[in-house]
């Protein structure tokens, strides 16, 4: 008979960046500021699809925006550059996401005093951002045609995780073979309370929709 002792753990290994997560939820709500974790794969439209967004949002709210990336600081200039909009840049040294403690540091470094809306640009790609809580209050990943309709069965987690599913580069589904319809159900099979809204980022169609889906669950958040 074996003298090993066998130990089960369950904690999770995220535990404490889950509490830590929870607590910065509770203190932005006290604030009154929304935090939105944007996810996606690199190339799939994030800082195209966010600038179209915030122009469209910034006259209703106070919007600051936090640029993930592990090194460069091009995404913050595009974003100040385009909306005018506060945007600061963290680089993760290497880090292919970022967790609750990372994203408050951004905070504290973003200045949320005059913030009532503020968009985390994740790291991009479709893995590690899912695993770790950032502590915002609505996660979203973009999807774009050119990546192909089988990403919800290749990478399962970021579409359970998230509250909306943006698909990106509609205007160029005429040439990929991208089944729509069948990345719908596919999307709704991992998540079946996802809202999914088509969009170009490019040319505007669809922009309108994710403002409203913006106005309506903010004015949600408000009231609980």
């Amino acid at each position: 008979m074996s003298d090993i002792k066998t130990i089960t753990v369950n904690r999770s290994a995220y535990a404490d960046n889950d509490l830590e997560a929870d607590a910065l939820r509770e203190y932005l709500k006290e604030r009154g500021t929304f935090l939105v974790n944007l996810m996606s794969s690199p190339g799939a439209g994030k800082t195209t699809t966010l600038t179209a967004l915030i122009n469209s949002l910034k006259d209703i709210y106070r919007i600051g925006v936090m640029e993930a990336d592990i090194d460069s600081d091009v995404d913050a200039i595009s974003i100040a550059k385009n909306t005018g909009v506060k945007s600061i840049q963290i680089h993760t040294s290497g880090m292919c996401h970022l967790d609750a403690g990372m994203t408050k540091s951004g905070l504290d470094g973003i200045d949320i005093s005059d913030l009532n809306l503020v968009f985390l640009e994740n790291v991009g790609n479709l893995v590690c951002p899912a695993e770790f809580d950032t502590g915002a209050s609505l996660d979203i990943m973009i999807l774009s045609v050119p990546e192909g309709d089988d990403k919800p069965l290749k990478y399962p987690l970021i579409f359970q995780k998230c509250d909306l599913v943006i698909i990106n580069k509609i205007d160029t589904i005429g040439y990929f073979n991208f089944d729509f319809k069948k990345c719908e159900e596919t999307i709704k099979m991992r998540n079946k309370n996802a809202t999914i809204i088509p969009i170009s980022a490019k040319t505007g169609q669809g922009i309108d929709q994710v403002k409203q889906y913006f106005i309506k669950t903010i004015t949600n958040w408000k009231e609980k």
